[in-house]
């Protein structure tokens, strides 16, 4: 049965990830800065990052005032429906900096602590995914309509095609490095795209077999995770956890387990 609510929270996701990525695409000036740095001098932030928070923020207020919020860029109210959003304005935001395409805007919805909605919107692709939690997966883009996602049947793992990221702290880096290194041999071939609101729609359409990363936040995985699950992907961090700033993994179900085992043995979630 459809929920009334979710589809409510759904369709003003889309508006607002719509509406960021049209300001993102087509607002960015040619002198691009970086307009604050993170984690690292080399983590940044940019103007676009910041405008394009602010713009879902305001559309989410005028539309849902009571509704809690969570955004990269600092945007944080408590709210009291019950409802909060996860925001990442723009994940990938070095590949936005540097002019390259793979970056996103990433919006989520949570109905008292559980992920109920997803949108990723990815302008420069000219796609974006949904998932509504219980209700599958879906995108849209160059093919006509809407087109259900399903990752791709499991291969053994030396035959699957793994996607990581890593992380801008010079000492996490080089452990992920390690990591990496490690893991190679094992698997079919591993890509690194920039993006992991992307590479876990990426699992979700079928184009990666599994995806793995430390160091992310909420903002990174909420609407993400809830898309690949949706399109049968399996999702966790450590075993027997949810995914966490430990560790994140995202898999078709044959590939999970032993991805997700060789990354605990290969310590992954430390230094």
């Amino acid at each position: 049965m459809t929920d009334p609510l979710h589809t409510e929270l759904l369709q003003l996701a889309h508006e607002a990830a719509r509406r960021a990525g049209e300001l993102l695409r087509d607002g960015r000036p040619a002198d691009l800065a970086v307009a604050a740095t993170k984690s690292s001098p080399i983590d940044v932030v940019t103007e676009m990052d910041l405008a394009a928070e602010k713009l879902i923020t305001a559309l989410i207020a005028e539309h849902r005032p009571h509704d809690g919020l969570l955004g990269e860029e600092g945007a944080a109210t408590e709210g009291t429906s019950g409802v909060r959003w996860i925001v990442d304005p723009l994940d990938g935001t070095v590949n936005y900096l540097y002019g390259l395409p793979t970056w996103a805007v990433s919006i989520a919805a949570q109905q008292d602590g559980e992920t109920v909605v997803g949108v990723v919107a990815a302008p420069m692709r000219g796609e974006t995914y949904h998932a509504v939690r219980g209700r599958g997966a879906r995108a849209s883009g160059a093919w006509v309509g809407e087109r259900r996602l399903a990752c791709r049947p499991s291969p053994p793992l030396d035959q699957a095609l793994v996607s990581t990221g890593f992380n801008y702290v010079t000492a996490v880096k080089t452990h992920q490095a390690d990591v990496a290194q490690r893991l190679i041999p094992l698997v079919r071939d591993i890509r690194r795209s920039g993006s992991a609101a992307i590479d876990l729609c990426d699992v979700a359409a079928g184009r990666l077999d599994g995806y793995y990363e430390r160091g992310l936040h909420p903002w990174d995985l909420a609407a993400g995770d809830l898309i690949a699950r949706e399109a049968g992907a399996v999702t966790g961090g450590r075993p027997g956890e949810r995914p966490t700033g430990e560790l994140a993994v995202a898999a078709s179900p044959g590939v999970f387990e032993p991805l997700q085992r060789l990354l605990e043995d290969f310590g992954a979630w430390h230094d």
